[in-house]
């Protein structure tokens, strides 16, 4: 049997006030919550237990809306709403150029590129700098035209920019608000697996006419058969990029209805390309002999007698 002092026998210790009266040197140690302590501390020591001042507890700050991700949404009559639009990173603008110059079969110009992130930069600049080259082109073409022409004098055709700008904003704005609001009272009838925003809409269209400005340096070139060669070329690649766009959003859809809306898209591509070839890049009206007024032929005529 274990004795009174064996060492591993069981023994019920006696409360803790007890055993510190008995030894009054001891050590004592206080197991507290982490949490708890640190916030003990700091009220006993008059301090915001949060580690801030007063002035940043406010509930709802911009700060805390944008951290949490519950920033309010500007309505889109207002900058603030399209700000978001103009934000993106050059090389991503240089991607997505690439891609509607290079399209590739079987890859959708959205999932690929805008990867449901679409912005304005890049279309509002493209469609800038294509409504200026057309105007600056045609004003070359038609002065090479006319050159060496003795009675031909130069003079600016200013107009031409606000034709140019008209034709290139309302193809890049009005024919995607009509494509969106058609697919869309679709998408109510026939549900579509895939379905697309009014801002990738026009962010495709504004991509898709890239290829278009160096088709229009070319046409400065005084030769027909070289421009109606970069008008097709041109038409493939920018046809083949909204068509590809948009075949997933219609493709569930009826067999005529499908036909109907990809040939008025293809339609409008060459209505724009064509058009502004003959308008701005027309040949010039061969010159017409001159009439000699029938009262110098009756002079002539009348001293030779």
């Amino acid at each position: 049997m274990a004795t009174a002092n064996d060492p591993f026998q069981f023994q019920e210790f006696e409360e803790a006030g007890n055993l510190l009266e008995a030894n009054r040197d001891a050590t004592t140690i206080s197991i507290e919550d982490d949490d708890v302590k640190p916030e003990k501390q700091k009220r006993a020591a008059g301090l915001n237990p949060s580690g801030g001042d007063d002035e940043d507890t406010l509930p709802y700050d911009d700060q805390t809306e944008l951290l949490s991700g519950q920033q309010k949404s500007a309505p889109f009559w207002t900058f603030e709403y399209y700000q978001k639009f103009f934000d993106v990173e050059t090389h991503h603008v240089k991607e997505r150029i690439i891609g509607s110059v290079l399209p590739w079969p079987g890859k959708n110009f959205v999932q690929v590129h805008l990867r449901r992130n679409p912005d304005l930069y890049g279309p509002f600049w493209i469609c800038t700098t294509l409504v200026f080259a057309i105007a600056i082109s045609g004003n070359i073409s038609n002065f090479l035209m006319h050159l060496g022409k003795p009675n031909y004098k130069y003079t600016p055709e200013f107009r031409k920019v606000t034709i140019a700008a008209t034709a290139i904003f309302t193809y890049a704005w009005l024919v995607p608000l009509a494509l969106w609001g058609f697919l869309l009272w679709r998408n109510n009838k026939i549900m579509n697996l895939v379905s697309y925003s009014f801002m990738e809409i026009i962010c495709v269209y504004g991509y898709s006419l890239s290829i278009y400005i160096p088709a229009v340096v070319l046409w400065i070139l005084p030769f027909e058969w070289l421009r109606w060669c970069t008008i097709v070329v041109a038409l493939c690649l920018s046809g083949s990029v909204l068509v590809m766009t948009l075949w997933p959003a219609v493709r569930e859809d009826h067999p005529k209805v499908i036909v109907a809306i990809l040939s008025a898209v293809v339609l409008f591509n060459i209505l724009l390309a064509v058009g502004c070839k003959a308008y701005f890049f027309s040949r010039p009206e061969p010159a017409l002999p001159v009439d000699i007024p029938a009262a110098t032929v009756v002079n002539k005529t009348s001293s030779l007698t």
